[in-house]
């Protein structure tokens, strides 16, 4: 994992994180609504209270917002603001998840882990959105990376970095961090006693997390009383895990697919997971514990979205790249990953869909290309051949670099029409210029998010404040002039 190594990562990472990062803009109901509290960070001047639509909002805590608002801060517009910081702290996060795995581990390892998770669709498509996943992951990913060195070894340092960071994660979303690196030291304890835990009790690392977690907590419980703690604590987390708050009920099975999709088109690998010799060194079944406690925790929610499985992708991610270092076979499952890359065009065609209507009208819309199918082949053909000469770093290579061309092709031919379709961009630049006429119709959440934050200010709906022009929406939306 040399010179070309590097040659071939960068203009990678650029068509991973970065080319068409702004080429839709933003979508769904959660983007243009934590944009808007960034922003209002920035103009405001206020960084303790997150306001949406000039009201208090205590959904999520500050890191998010506080990305968002130096974007601002720095000049970046309406797009940028909120997609570059998310990309830049993706790209961070798989360096540092490079170069400790090659310390811990070898080159060989880190390298195939970092390509797995670099090109998984699940960390792809987190790195392009402005919502609080990625950061929480990349915050919580690297505190389970530092402390892989004190696992047997306890370093002070080290256990002060992950405490830091833990608390980082706290202030990216709140509890979940923290509970679930104690739960995945929990499994810790079971199986190698309890050292670790009382040396993370000693004053320094307690300290350095509370550096960290408590003044952002603190300082809005001081400015907004017991409705901050009320609303943050009890209704975003205790009654949205134990009583499914929010209504995003799932069946109990739901995070398996979601965590099958996410790792395309690594997903085979999850096989090599199953060798025994794996399990016996300490550090990968500490990676197991962490992905599995991810899995089982949050399986067992009331409520359940896609993304809250994305703090598991690092720790599945490393143990695929072991599992491939140590040489055993692997030319099946490389092969199905290869096969797996076939279903770029289907996804490029289905996701405006997908994210319009729901992924049962995508499956519907799906396309196949022979071409692309033609690619494959080849490409299963070479990675047949690599593995079967002992080149398995020219096979995992070969397929990460194909799943960039692919994500490239997805992005240029889906992004202009998730934006026309599932977004509200498009449809308020031809609109803007009649912005002080406009009233909104019944209309789904995210449109009224997504149209208000591109006017900049909250649009009024026709019931309060009955304008000549009514946004409506039937199928798409539409601008239609009212008669008083």
């Amino acid at each position: 994992m040399g010179v070309r190594f590097w040659i071939a990562a960068l203009p990678a990472a650029y068509f991973l994180f970065f080319f068409e990062l702004t080429g839709m803009g933003l979508v769904g109901p959660d983007e243009p609504r934590y944009a808007w509290i960034g922003r209002a960070m920035a103009q405001s001047g206020d960084w303790v209270t997150p306001r949406l639509w000039g009201e208090p909002w205590f959904e999520k805590p500050a890191l998010l917002y506080w990305m968002t608002a130096a974007g601002f801060g720095t000049g970046l517009g309406d797009d940028w603001a909120p997609r570059l910081p998310a990309a830049l702290l993706s790209m961070a996060f798989l360096l540092l998840f490079y170069f400790r795995l090659k310390a811990e581990f070898s080159p060989r390892a880190a390298g195939y882990a970092s390509a797995v998770l670099a090109t998984s669709a699940g960390w792809v498509a987190y790195s392009h959105a402005a919502v609080f996943d990625l950061p929480l992951s990349a915050a919580f990913g690297a505190a389970m990376l530092l402390l892989l060195p004190a696992l047997e070894r306890p370093k002070e340092k080290n256990l002060v970095a992950f405490a830091a960071l833990l608390g980082i994660s706290a202030l990216a979303k709140g509890l979940v961090g923290p509970v679930l690196a104690g739960l995945t030291l929990l499994c810790w304890t079971a199986r190698r006693g309890t050292r670790l835990v009382r040396d993370l009790a000693r004053p320094w690392p307690l300290l350095a997390f509370a550096a960290t977690a408590v003044p952002w907590f603190a300082l809005c419980y001081a400015r907004n009383g017991p409705v901050f703690l009320e609303e943050f604590f009890w209704r975003h987390h205790f009654a949205r895990y134990l009583a499914g708050a929010l209504e995003h009920n799932q069946p109990l099975w739901y995070f398996l697919p979601v965590t099958a999709g996410f790792l395309l088109p690594w997903t085979p690998l999850v096989a090599l997971l199953g060798r025994a010799g794996l399990w016996r060194e300490p550090r990968a079944y500490f990676l197991a514990s962490w992905a599995a406690v991810t899995l089982v925790f949050f399986s067992l929610s009331q409520d359940k979205l896609p993304a809250y499985v994305l703090p598991a992708l690092p720790a599945l991610a490393a143990l695929a790249g072991i599992a491939l270092a140590d040489q055993r076979p692997a030319r099946v499952a490389l092969v199905v990953c290869a096969a797996l890359l076939a279903l770029a065009p289907a996804a490029a065609a289905g996701l405006p869909t997908a994210l319009e209507s729901g992924l049962l009208g995508a499956l519907k819309q799906a396309r196949f290309s022979w071409p692309a199918f033609a690619v494959v082949a080849a490409l299963c053909v070479g990675v047949w051949a690599a593995e079967r000469a002992g080149r398995r770093a020219a096979a995992v290579a070969g397929i990460a670099l194909c799943a960039v061309a692919g994500y490239a092709w997805i992005k240029h031919s889906a992004f202009p029409a998730i934006d026309r379709r599932a977004g509200t961009r498009t449809f308020w630049r031809q609109v803007e210029a009649q912005r002080d006429s406009i009233c909104l119709g019944q209309l789904r959440r995210h449109v009224v998010y997504g149209l208000s934050y591109y006017a900049g200010r909250r649009l009024p709906s026709c019931e309060e404040a009955p304008m000549p022009l009514r946004v409506e929406s039937d199928g798409e939306l539409t601008l239609r002039r009212v008669l008083f």
